[in-house]
């Protein structure tokens, strides 16, 4: 039985693919509530409708954005690591037991006496 999505694809403004872009979901989340808190917050203080409307505009894209790179550069960052520690284990795993170890060196002159 094949299971039929109700959205197959989500799409902001007909460009950014919501549900198969890294981050995208998170960000926009992050926009909206931070649109709400602002927009209400500045309603409150000066009553003024439109400047309150663009104070919440404003903060959902400063917030979407924001938080679009943060975690576009968290992700990057964690890409690089992996490939670090998976270079790290392939070279491990190479020369592993053989006179190249870098790990078999400092075991064999620390001697072992007591």
């Amino acid at each position: 039985m094949f299971l039929i999505p109700i959205f197959p694809s989500l799409k902001l403004l007909g460009i950014l693919d919501i549900q198969n872009t890294p981050c995208a979901r998170g960000a926009v989340l992050h926009g909206s509530a931070a649109s709400i808190l602002v927009g209400i917050g500045h309603f409150l203080a000066t009553s003024r409708v439109k400047r309150s409307f663009d104070f919440a505009v404003g903060g959902f894209m400063l917030t979407t954005l924001g938080s679009w790179f943060y975690c576009r550069y968290n992700n990057a960052k964690l890409r690089m690591q992996q490939k670090l520690i998976q270079g790290g284990l392939k070279n491990k795993v190479m020369y592993e037991g053989t006179s190249l170890d870098p790990t078999g060196k400092q075991n064999s002159s620390q001697g072992g006496g007591s």
